[in-house]
């Protein structure tokens, strides 16, 4: 087995070098200053070479600070350095006008002292790049024709959405910017942007909050902006960075802290944003307090970044024109494609190309395969899956061996990653995935354990992934980066944590090994090690270059690759787009994200987008062909019987049923109308159904009596001039629960007895617990902020006042009134809410109910369709063990098959079979109009896949010489309703054995003759043959194979078929060993000996036949 071939990283030299010109007149005293890691002269050359210009270098250094760090820098950190010394610099370009000795002066000032001076920052010129320009002018345009709207960048990390949102707001002439992020850890982007491009001569400050910002240079608090603004006299504007978390805990968001009063909509401090920039939006979490917190800010117009927006687009929250997308195929692409001017560095070169590499896990764990598990005292077939694979019992693996077997193929078997110690130098730190804690506690003392893996240190970052995980986030990060500091090798093993909102550069490679079924989950872990890196080892510097991801679920990682590939778009997401455009988009993807995967044979090959869409085809068409084609996954739109004429319900009537759960598909042209299906198919109760039936279930017991009983508990809240308590509101969560929930759960259950579940009930129960509670929280949420608000403007007012004096007392009385509106205002609300709720909770119920009803009713109909399909699914395998060859497809499966033969096996006409799958016109016997049928009722990919798939298998089998053949191709083929009955191959055995024990040295005697009257698979003469093939005594007679054969099929077995399907599978399986064009004489013929039988004629029909002697007849295997 041939080794993988990684690489991670090349060897670099970064330089700084600076030239003049001294031909070009109007750079006379400028300087050039550059950046390369592939060699100064090389560089020099590319760049001169093009505009045909003499140079001459001014001196060269490596880019290494001296400063005893031996940190690397780039030009661009120079060229900052030379702006503050207030040298001039050409826009757009690296030519400084500063002379060589000067210039080369000033580097080395730089290099000893880290960059910094005692001077001003002062603030960088750029120049977007052309997607971020991109970027900004549609959300520009989009900014200017719809007011308050909304608009999503779903750009992946290190896109420069920082810089690209200033330079948006600039462009717009925002005033007030407010930034929230659900994670405080990237404030410090924010900043340093803000501080290197922007700055105070930007007219902009920066107004934080935030822990991490807090105290340093360009941060001021709102009160120092506030201030600053006044005294000076300026109208710069705001960019306020927030953390949600601190939203929350604003007493002006229902928190109980008095800050960011400014951010609310509150009427005296809050203000009105022009942007507000939501941060990682895909994080955000959807309780009502989030509700609560950005329903109270004011904005004109809302942007929304995300790398993994895939529910947002999915659930098309965002029209296509408020959507700029820049995925990772962009970015490789634009790094690919990338042209600049003369001397300019690509942007993009230090993003690392990902690489995905899929491994099967049947060979290592080929014993649970065989032997199944068991589950409740009963073995059933062992299905793969990462997190059962990782399972833990008192603190140990439950397939404690198969883990064991993992861990020494992960550092044996040549194509796994850790194989070699080549390998393993080019993985010197990666990050690996599982589901659970105690999963990854057990294998952190596995790998502890372990010859190999015992060589690194172990860092065990196992939080649960929770958004409100930052302090243990921030403990996990810094264990990482401490251990990486102090460790030539690490592995960091996680359940969530450390997956978004990190950069651990050093990571080369990400471990899948948790069965993430999530496309957004999956990739943000899997971008954890496509940080861009440069490190120094023994004082040389390398440069990752690619970033890889293991994966051991090859199934469910090309779903999500194919998800990946086409769901970041609006036009191919959630199965929209057609399989050209999808395939393109895969095959785009491939050229800068290859997928390795294991072949046939094992070996690790790429793979091209048609396999990476197959894989998980061949794995659906290997269990369609395991089942006998009896599987669910041959057929699609069932629904379409619903709308079908009666001619359909016939046709399918024709097919025995595989499971006899109904006798007759009861279906009528009305049934879908009963069962309240739209044009898809799906149920869809009317609205007045739904509040028709929801009165008469309900009526006055419960929309009488719940409300009145709630009203009277709502009015007992509240005590005159106090503030409502938490206390009693949670009382009234409760009596809602009892006298809501629970009264209209159990009246709807007494209505539907059992057509309300108990998993339905208790869910439908829960599901109103939650509803009933987010509409108490939020009117008591709404309340506690205006009382709070109150109140501490109370307090304010009162600092200014003599206490009990007139004013005190006036203050007092406004503010008690103000008080006693706002508990009116929520006494109001609870009770409107309840009502509100009382009816929707009440006709929620109905239509959870009946929908439940009518989709089981809907899914009885379609099982019995699909019971009454699979009779004729069935029949599928012995038609192409007959009539089979490799060009066989769904379109073409009518062609092949004689129409007497198909309508004998199936009970169908050939013509009645193309309108299942075909659709078409047909008469409607009530209007008489003509009306089309749509068919469509096989999926042709599984069908086409299945054909291939049996072929193959049937191949595999063919040679039945071969004893290590366990299986034949008849395991595969299911018994018909005809007489297509195959005897068991141990049954046939036996009779076979049978015969030599009445009949001693049988097969030893080349004159003897054998025949099977009755054949109905061929088995039985296969095994005879097999036994004269493998005789000593006739291998003496006949040493030569082919001539032994020929001369046992010429001359001794015999054998009748009664039909011409059977005498078709007959032949294909006793001659399917023979290869190309070999011709095989025999003595099969199709005649149906019964009949002859039952006539007491059959021996003169047999001499009839065959004449006495041999007629042998040519057939080509």
């Amino acid at each position: 087995m041939a080794e993988i071939k990684l690489k991670t990283t090349k060897k670099i030299v970064p330089m700084i070098y600076a030239y003049s010109t001294p031909e070009i007149a109007r750079h006379n005293g400028w300087t050039k200053i550059g950046y390369t890691e592939q060699g100064v002269e090389k560089r020099l050359k590319q760049q001169t070479h093009t505009v045909d210009v003499r140079f001459y270098e001014e001196w060269r250094g490596n880019a290494i600070y001296e400063d005893g760090t031996g940190e690397a820098f780039r030009d661009t950190d120079f060229h900052a350095y030379l702006q503050k010394l207030d040298i001039e610099r050409e826009e757009h370009t690296e030519w400084f006008h500063v002379n060589g000795a000067e210039s080369k002066g000033h580097f080395y000032d730089f290099k000893s002292n880290h960059g910094v001076l005692d001077l001003p920052d002062t603030v960088m010129p750029y120049q977007l790049r052309n997607e971020q320009s991109e970027a900004v002018e549609k959300t520009i345009d989009y900014f200017n024709a719809h007011e308050k709207g909304e608009f999503l960048w779903n750009a992946k990390p290190r896109f420069g959405k920082t810089l690209s949102i200033y330079d948006f707001c600039k462009k717009i002439k925002a005033k007030n910017v407010l930034i929230v992020t659900n994670r405080p850890a990237i404030a410090n982007s924010w900043y340093s942007d803000y501080v290197q491009f922007l700055g105070a001569e930007s007219e902009y400050y920066f107004v934080s909050h935030v822990a991490a910002l807090v105290g340093k240079p360009y941060v001021m608090t709102r009160e120092e902006y506030i201030k600053k603004i006044i005294t000076e006299s300026i109208e710069h504007g705001c960019i306020e960075f927030v953390s949600l978390q601190d939203l929350k805990g604003s007493l002006y968001f229902g928190g109980q802290y008095d800050k960011l009063a400014e951010v609310s909509d509150d009427p005296k401090k809050g203000q009105t944003w022009d942007v507000l920039v939501i941060d990682e939006a895909h994080e955000g979490v959807d309780t009502y307090k989030t509700d609560i917190a950005f329903n109270r800010i004011k904005r004109r117009f809302t942007i929304h970044l995300s790398g993994t927006p895939f529910k947002a687009l999915a659930n098309d929250k965002f029209l296509a024109d408020a959507i700029y997308n820049w995925t990772y195929a962009d970015e490789q692409e634009a790094k690919r494609e990338w042209v600049g001017e003369v001397g300019d560095q690509n942007p993009y070169e230090n993003l690392p190309k990902l690489n995905l590499y899929t491994y099967q896990m049947s060979e290592i764990i080929k014993d649970e395969l065989q032997q199944g598990i068991e589950i409740e005292g009963e073995t059933e077939e062992y299905a793969f899956d990462l997190n059962v694979f990782f399972e833990t019992r008192n603190e140990k693996f439950v397939h404690e061996s198969s883990v064991d077997k993992f861990l020494d193929a992960m550092t044996t078997q040549l194509k796994f990653p850790f194989s070699t110690e080549e390998l393993r130098q080019e993985l010197k730190h990666t990050f690996w995935l599982l589901n659970r804690v105690d999963s990854a506690k057990a294998l952190a003392k596995k790998l502890e354990e372990h010859p190999v893996f015992g060589e690194y240190k172990i860092i065990l970052a196992a939080g649960d992934g929770r958004l409100d995980d930052d302090g243990d986030t921030e403990k996990s990060y810094d264990k990482v980066v401490d251990a990486i500091r102090k460790y030539e090798k690490t592995i960091t093993l996680s359940v969530g944590q450390l997956t978004t909102g990190i950069t651990i550069p050093e990571w080369t490679a990400v471990l899948m090994l948790s069965n993430i079924k999530s496309p957004a989950l999956y990739m943000q872990a899997a971008f954890r090690s496509q940080n861009p890196c440069l490190f120094s080892n023994n004082g040389e510097f390398y440069r990752k270059e690619n970033a890889y991801v293991f994966d051991f679920d090859p199934a469910r990682t090309l779903i999500i690759y194919e998800k990946f590939a086409n769901d970041l778009s609006k036009e191919t997401s959630e199965g929209k787009g057609d399989s050209d455009k999808r395939k393109e988009n895969i095959k785009n993807l491939l050229n800068f994200f290859p997928v390795i995967g294991e072949d046939e044979a094992g070996e690790m090959v790429e793979l091209d987008a048609e396999k990476v869409l197959s894989i998980p085809r061949k794995i659906k068409s290997q269990e369609v062909v395991k089942r006998g084609f009896m599987s669910d996954f041959l057929f699609q739109n069932i629904s379409n019987v619903f709308h079908a004429p009666q001619e359909v319900i016939d046709i399918i009537q024709n097919f025995t049923p595989i499971q006899e759960q109904k006798s007759k598909v009861d279906i009528t042209p009305s049934t879908g109308k009963e069962l309240s299906l739209d044009e898809n198919g799906e149920v869809s109760l009317e609205d007045g159904y739904v509040i028709g039936k929801s009165a008469e279930i309900f009526g006055d017991k419960i929309f009488g009596t719940v409300p009145d009983c709630l009203h009277t508990a709502i009015d007992e809240i509240s005590v005159e001039n106090e503030e409502v308590a938490e206390e009693p509101i949670e009382k009234f969560k409760k009596l809602l629960h009892t006298q809501a929930v629970k009264s209209i759960v159990e009246t709807a259950k007494e209505e539907y007895g059992s057509d309300m579940k108990v998993s339905d009930k208790n869910r439908i129960e829960s599901k109103m617990k939650e509803d009933a509670n987010r509409l108490v929280d939020k009117a008591y949420a709404d309340y506690s902020i205006t009382q709070k608000v109150i109140e501490k403007e109370r307090q304010e007012l009162l600092e200014n006042c003599v206490r009990e004096s007139t004013d005190w007392y006036a203050v007092n009385r406004d503010y008690d009134e103000r008080q006693k509106k706002a508990t009116e205002s929520l006494i109001a609300t609870l009770k409107d809410s309840v009502d509100e709720f009382v009816q929707s909770a009440s006709q929620e119920v109905v239509k959870t109910v009946e929908t439940k009803k009518k989709e089981q009713e809907k899914k009885g109909y379609e099982d019995t369709v699909r019971d009454h399909l699979r009779g004729f699914s069935r029949t599928i395998p012995s038609f192409l063990m007959a009539y089979g060859d490799d060009t066989v497809t769904l379109a073409n499966f009518d062609q092949i098959i004689p129409d007497n033969v198909f309508f004998e096996v199936t009970s169908i006409t050939l013509e009645q079979f193309r309108f299942l799958r075909d659709g078409g016109a047909y008469i409607n016997a009530v209007t008489g109009e003509e009306e089309i049928f749509e068919g469509k009722l096989f999926d042709p990919v599984v069908f086409d896949d299945s054909v291939r798939e049996f072929l193959h298998v049937k191949e595999k089998l063919a040679n039945y010489f071969n004893e290590e053949n366990t299986e034949d191709i008849f395991d595969y083929i299911p018994p018909q309703r005809t007489n297509q009955i195959f005897t068991p191959k141990w049954v046939v055995k036996k009779m076979v054995n049978m015969l030599e024990e009445e009949n001693p040295g049988c097969f030893d005697d080349a004159e003897k003759t054998f025949i099977d009257p009755y054949m109905k698979s061929g088995m039985y003469i296969t095994e005879i043959v097999k036994r004269l093939y493998q005789s000593e005594t006739m291998k003496k007679l006949y040493p030569e194979d082919e001539v032994r054969l020929q001369h046992i099929f010429e001359k001794q077995v015999y054998g009748l078929a009664p039909t011409e399907i059977i005498y078709r599978i007959a032949l294909s399986y006793i001659l399917g060993f023979a290869k190309g064009d070999t011709l095989i004489k025999h003595n099969f013929q199709q005649v149906d000996a019964l009949k002859y039988a039952k006539e007491g004629i059959l021996e003169q029909k047999l001499s009839e036949i065959y004449g006495g002697q041999n007629n042998g007849k040519g057939e080509k295997g």
